[in-house]
């Protein structure tokens, strides 16, 4: 076992796990940061997704680190494609939190997490000893989990996850666009850390961290800025009106916005600047936006 650590060359560049996991980190930090974020990436992405064109140097200009790190199984951490297990991956949330508390003490600490990151946010509050965090931005939350699947693609991803686990699926075909900033969505393509072709089996682990997530809604304890495109093709509108509902039951205060021009990536959409305007008004309020909810509350969420 290893004392977790950051590495360091002109700036952070990696967090060590208590297993010696090695996670690349970029970071983003003013001189007098007044707040800091840990940012989580979405499924088969990694840290570079809170780079230009994300929020990291807009949020950095503005007086608020932003670090975020490669998931283990993702981008240059450990295991590239293969699904790491969310308790580990909410292990690695705490470790780090711990560690930039360690770094900026006394500055108020949230997460970011934008879909697949949003779930293990909420998965890492379950924990045991869960994180030291001030509050959670949720952006597009992976909450579509097996209590909200159809029957039918259930069964078959869990025959296949066990029967043929390696398999790899690429999702050509499939006429589902998560963004409108095509440029980006180009980059990605062409970004050879970004994964192309999942396994089954992380797909089924995918599921699984989905189902946690959602059954952690209502335990959160911390407040919640959750945002959500209206356009979002991914993540259904349903279970995610379902868990803002269980969110809603807890005690900590929840904030709801949701973009009529948003899509599933609203972190680097075209409308992006809206949306981090929002997430440092949230943060400047420490957890609440006056007159939370307003017109930006669309249907989506509102009918479920």
């Amino acid at each position: 076992m290893f004392a977790p650590r950051f590495e360091h060359g002109s700036a952070v560049s990696a967090a060590v796990m208590a297993d010696g996991a090695r996670l690349p980190m970029i970071s983003f930090v003013p001189e007098s940061p007044r707040a800091v974020i840990v940012g989580l990436h979405g499924f088969n992405d990694y840290a570079n997704a809170f780079a230009d064109p994300g929020p990291g140097p807009w949020l950095a200009d503005r007086g608020i680190a932003l670090y975020a790190y490669d998931q283990r199984g993702f981008g240059g951490a450990p295991g590239h494609g293969y699904w790491a297990e969310d308790t580990r991956m909410a292990e690695d949330l705490a470790t780090v939190v711990a560690l930039l508390r360690a770094r900026h003490p006394g500055l108020p600490l949230y997460v970011l997490g934008t879909s697949m990151g949003g779930a293990v946010a909420m998965r890492a509050m379950a924990l045991p000893e869960p994180p030291e965090v001030d509050g959670l931005i949720l952006s597009a939350p992976a909450v579509w989990g097996w209590q909200a699947m159809n029957g039918f693609y259930a069964a078959v991803l869990r025959v296949a996850a066990h029967t043929m686990p390696a398999r790899r699926l690429t999702g050509q075909g499939l006429d589902i666009w998560p963004s409108d900033n095509i440029e980006m969505l180009r980059a990605l393509g062409r970004d050879p850390l970004v994964i192309k072709e999942t396994r089954i089996d992380a797909v089924y682990g995918l599921v699984g961290l989905m189902d946690r997530a959602f059954e952690a809604a209502d335990s959160l304890g911390v407040p919640v800025l959750l945002l959500y495109g209206a356009n979002d093709k991914l993540i259904p509108p349903q279970p995610t009106a379902a868990a803002l509902a269980a969110m809603r039951s807890g005690t900590a205060p929840v904030t709801a916005l949701c973009y009529a021009d948003g899509w599933h990536m609203l972190l680097r959409d075209l409308q992006r600047e809206t949306v981090w305007h929002d997430i440092e008004t949230w943060v400047d309020g420490g957890g609440v936006i006056s007159g939370q909810d307003g017109p930006r509350l669309c249907a989506a969420l509102v009918s479920g």
